[in-house]
């Protein structure tokens, strides 16, 4: 009997995630704030909406033409986003506010808006780690999606006039990979 508490009480000291020290909870949560900088960045909260009508532009105006979420995240019937928007940005030659692209331009689906424009940081840091709201994401496949999905990288090259995400990719990633190796401890306030 006491074998089978201690192997219970070993599984649950596993189960519960990393053991993380302050010092390293401390460095997780500051490496948080930049994860914050770049996902309430416009390139990336332009599409992580609260409604359905996409933003655009430094100043997130609601997208011109009526554009709309749609049931997939990927545009309304008739008016999909690959209407305008290539696997690619199109040439200079094109002017500065050409439609941009990338692959699979597209909003998250509406079950899974991921709406993160004017959040605090400690509700952003929940809503991130929180799978029923993420697409049932754990932290290694979030880390993949910020890491490699073509779609995030066009935040970093978004052509045009556009500024890109003001912190280097290879900066949030490694941030990123910080504050979800602690566990993705959130702030306080």
């Amino acid at each position: 009997m006491r074998a089978l508490i201690l192997a219970i009480a070993a599984l649950a000291a596993t189960a519960c995630g990393p053991k993380v020290s302050p010092e390293q909870r401390e460095q997780a949560v500051a490496a948080f704030a930049t994860v914050q900088q770049v996902f309430q960045h416009p390139r990336c909260q332009n599409c992580h909406i609260p409604g359905d009508q996409p933003l655009q532009f430094d100043a997130g105006l609601p997208h011109a033409m009526g554009v709309v979420r749609g049931p997939e995240g990927k545009g309304a019937a008739g008016l999909p986003c690959s209407t305008c928007h290539g696997e690619a940005n199109l040439p200079a030659s094109y002017g500065p506010n050409a439609p941009p692209g990338a692959p699979h331009w597209q909003l998250p689906p509406p079950d899974h808006k991921m709406a993160w424009i004017g959040l605090p940081a400690p509700k952003l840091c929940e809503m991130i780690k929180d799978q029923k709201s993420n697409g049932g994401r754990d932290f290694a496949a979030l880390l993949k999606h910020v890491s490699e999905d073509k779609l995030v990288l066009w935040g970093w090259a978004p052509g045009g006039e556009r500024k890109p995400v003001s912190v280097p990719h290879p900066e949030f990633v490694a941030k990123f990979k910080t504050w979800a190796d602690a566990g993705g401890p959130c702030p306080a306030s």
